[in-house]
Protein backbone atom coordinates (compact mmCIF):
# COMPACT_ATOMS: atom_id res chain seq x y z
CA UNK A 1 0.00 0.00 0.00
CA UNK A 2 1.00 3.40 -0.09
CA UNK A 3 2.63 5.74 2.28
CA UNK A 4 0.11 7.99 1.50
CA UNK A 5 -3.48 7.33 2.76
CA UNK A 6 -5.43 10.45 0.20
CA UNK A 7 -3.84 8.04 -2.85
CA UNK A 8 -6.12 5.10 -1.68
CA UNK A 9 -9.04 6.91 0.05
CA UNK A 10 -8.70 10.42 -1.60
CA UNK A 11 -10.77 13.39 0.39
CA UNK A 12 -12.69 12.91 3.65
CA UNK A 13 -16.28 12.92 3.26
CA UNK A 14 -17.53 16.20 3.67
CA UNK A 15 -21.67 16.69 3.32
CA UNK A 16 -21.86 19.82 2.03
CA UNK A 17 -25.18 20.98 3.55
CA UNK A 18 -24.33 20.04 7.01
CA UNK A 19 -24.75 23.18 8.20
CA UNK A 20 -28.32 23.50 6.67
CA UNK A 21 -28.98 19.72 8.68
CA UNK A 22 -28.07 21.49 11.70
CA UNK A 23 -30.52 24.69 11.17
CA UNK A 24 -33.33 21.57 10.56
CA UNK A 25 -32.00 19.76 13.65
CA UNK A 26 -32.12 22.86 15.86
CA UNK A 27 -35.47 23.80 14.29
CA UNK A 28 -37.07 20.55 15.16
CA UNK A 29 -35.31 20.56 18.74
CA UNK A 30 -37.23 23.92 18.93
CA UNK A 31 -40.59 22.66 17.68
CA UNK A 32 -40.28 19.49 19.98
CA UNK A 33 -40.06 22.48 23.11
CA UNK A 34 -42.50 24.38 21.79
CA UNK A 35 -44.83 21.32 21.31
CA UNK A 36 -44.24 20.05 25.13
CA UNK A 37 -44.78 23.94 25.90
CA UNK A 38 -48.15 24.21 24.51
CA UNK A 39 -49.39 20.91 25.78
CA UNK A 40 -48.41 21.88 29.57
CA UNK A 41 -50.13 25.13 28.63
CA UNK A 42 -53.13 22.79 27.64
CA UNK A 43 -53.36 20.59 30.98
CA UNK A 44 -53.03 23.45 33.13
CA UNK A 45 -55.88 25.26 31.18
CA UNK A 46 -57.76 21.66 31.20
CA UNK A 47 -57.38 21.71 35.60
CA UNK A 48 -58.67 25.16 35.50
CA UNK A 49 -61.54 24.04 33.39
CA UNK A 50 -62.36 21.48 35.57
CA UNK A 51 -62.02 24.30 38.57
CA UNK A 52 -64.57 25.74 36.82
CA UNK A 53 -66.70 22.93 36.19
CA UNK A 54 -66.59 22.42 40.13
CA UNK A 55 -67.26 25.88 40.99
CA UNK A 56 -70.34 25.66 38.75
CA UNK A 57 -71.58 23.05 40.01
CA UNK A 58 -71.37 24.22 43.31
CA UNK A 59 -72.93 27.29 42.94
CA UNK A 60 -75.55 25.68 41.03
CA UNK A 61 -76.36 23.16 43.99
CA UNK A 62 -76.62 26.53 46.50
CA UNK A 63 -78.60 28.03 43.84
CA UNK A 64 -81.25 25.31 44.21
CA UNK A 65 -80.45 24.70 48.10
CA UNK A 66 -81.91 28.26 48.58
CA UNK A 67 -84.53 27.96 46.17
CA UNK A 68 -85.66 24.96 48.09
CA UNK A 69 -85.87 26.40 51.22
CA UNK A 70 -89.29 27.10 53.01
CA UNK A 71 -88.56 30.30 54.18
CA UNK A 72 -88.72 33.47 52.51
CA UNK A 73 -85.44 34.56 50.48
CA UNK A 74 -85.56 38.56 49.80
CA UNK A 75 -85.32 39.54 46.27
CA UNK A 76 -81.96 41.46 46.68
CA UNK A 77 -80.55 37.73 47.71
CA UNK A 78 -81.89 35.72 45.14
CA UNK A 79 -80.23 38.84 42.72
CA UNK A 80 -77.15 38.40 44.29
CA UNK A 81 -77.19 35.12 43.90
CA UNK A 82 -77.78 34.30 40.34
CA UNK A 83 -75.65 37.17 39.77
CA UNK A 84 -72.72 35.12 41.22
CA UNK A 85 -74.23 31.98 39.08
CA UNK A 86 -73.93 34.24 36.08
CA UNK A 87 -70.57 35.48 37.10
CA UNK A 88 -69.30 31.51 37.78
CA UNK A 89 -70.85 30.57 34.24
CA UNK A 90 -69.04 33.28 32.37
CA UNK A 91 -65.61 32.07 34.02
CA UNK A 92 -66.50 28.24 33.19
CA UNK A 93 -66.92 29.95 29.34
CA UNK A 94 -64.05 31.40 29.25
CA UNK A 95 -62.15 28.36 30.70
CA UNK A 96 -63.98 26.24 28.03
CA UNK A 97 -62.55 29.29 25.30
CA UNK A 98 -59.25 29.02 26.30
CA UNK A 99 -59.00 24.97 26.08
CA UNK A 100 -60.22 25.28 22.94
CA UNK A 101 -57.30 28.09 22.31
CA UNK A 102 -54.78 25.79 23.71
CA UNK A 103 -55.66 22.94 21.52
CA UNK A 104 -55.55 24.69 18.43
CA UNK A 105 -52.39 25.42 19.64
CA UNK A 106 -51.17 21.97 20.23
CA UNK A 107 -52.41 21.36 17.22
CA UNK A 108 -50.58 23.76 15.07
CA UNK A 109 -47.25 23.01 17.07
CA UNK A 110 -47.53 19.26 16.31
CA UNK A 111 -48.14 20.10 12.76
CA UNK A 112 -44.77 22.19 12.68
CA UNK A 113 -43.49 19.89 14.48
CA UNK A 114 -43.76 16.89 11.86
CA UNK A 115 -42.77 19.70 9.40
CA UNK A 116 -39.78 20.24 10.79
CA UNK A 117 -39.07 16.77 11.54
CA UNK A 118 -39.58 15.60 8.02
CA UNK A 119 -37.36 17.98 6.92
CA UNK A 120 -34.44 17.22 9.02
CA UNK A 121 -35.35 13.42 8.43
CA UNK A 122 -35.04 14.11 4.50
CA UNK A 123 -31.13 16.03 4.71
CA UNK A 124 -30.24 12.83 6.79
CA UNK A 125 -31.53 10.54 4.24
CA UNK A 126 -29.75 12.45 1.64
CA UNK A 127 -26.28 12.65 3.74
CA UNK A 128 -26.56 8.90 4.60
CA UNK A 129 -27.14 8.43 0.75
CA UNK A 130 -23.97 10.93 -0.26
CA UNK A 131 -21.78 9.15 2.61
CA UNK A 132 -22.88 5.36 1.12
CA UNK A 133 -21.83 7.02 -2.82
CA UNK A 134 -18.48 8.04 -0.93
CA UNK A 135 -17.68 4.81 0.35
CA UNK A 136 -18.29 2.94 -2.87
CA UNK A 137 -16.25 5.37 -4.47
CA UNK A 138 -13.42 4.89 -2.29
CA UNK A 139 -13.70 1.42 -1.95
CA UNK A 140 -13.72 1.31 -5.99
CA UNK A 141 -10.22 3.77 -5.89
CA UNK A 142 -8.72 1.21 -3.25
CA UNK A 143 -9.52 -1.50 -5.37
CA UNK A 144 -7.84 0.26 -8.42
CA UNK A 145 -4.58 0.93 -6.46
CA UNK A 146 -4.22 -2.65 -5.12
CA UNK A 147 -4.95 -3.73 -8.41
CA UNK A 148 -2.42 -1.38 -9.98
CA UNK A 149 0.27 -3.03 -7.40
CA UNK A 150 -0.52 -6.39 -7.53
CA UNK A 151 0.02 -5.65 -11.93
CA UNK A 152 3.35 -3.85 -11.13
CA UNK A 153 4.13 -6.85 -8.87
CA UNK A 154 3.13 -9.90 -11.39
CA UNK A 155 4.96 -7.04 -14.17
CA UNK A 156 7.98 -7.15 -12.47
CA UNK A 157 8.26 -10.76 -11.37
CA UNK A 158 7.62 -11.99 -14.81
CA UNK A 159 9.75 -9.02 -16.68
Amino acid sequence: MSDNPAVTTGPAFRFRLERVRAVRERKEKLAKQELAKAIAQRSSTEADLRTADARLEQAQVEQRTVAAKTGPVSAPELLARQAFLERVEAQRGVRARELEQREADVADRDAKLACAASEHEALNRLRERRRGEYDREAARRERNFLDEIAVARFSRSNG
